[in-house]
């Protein structure tokens, strides 16, 4: 009757072990799905981005007037173009997701 107990307890600890196991690979995968990494917040202002370029729009400008230009595209219509695109581009959100956290880019 003495062997009883010890093998109880033996059991009881066995699966005592298994369920921290089981708890703890629960806790890490809830945690990870959870959205629980660290979210990284960067913004990109166009009007400095604009003021910083400027210069080499007009240079850039200057030297396509000089270039032939393929198919009777326009150096001005095609800098233009360019820069539409750029002003289009505020309030534009990039969700970049690495796997140590969700960086979040706002353009504006």
């Amino acid at each position: 009757m003495s062997g009883t107990p010890i093998r109880a307890l033996a059991t009881l600890q066995a699966r005592a072990a298994r369920t921290a196991r089981h708890q703890r690979r629960q806790f890490r995968a809830s945690h990870a799905t959870s959205g629980e990494r660290p979210v990284i917040r960067l913004w990109l202002p166009l009007t400095a981005l604009f003021l910083v370029l400027s210069p080499f729009a007009f240079l850039l400008l200057v030297v396509a007037v000089f270039v032939p230009w393929p198919r009777g595209v326009s150096p001005l219509d095609a800098v233009l173009a360019v820069g539409r695109v750029l002003l289009s581009l505020g309030g534009t959100e990039v969700d970049v997701q690495a796997p140590d956290a969700l960086v979040r880019i706002k353009i504006v």
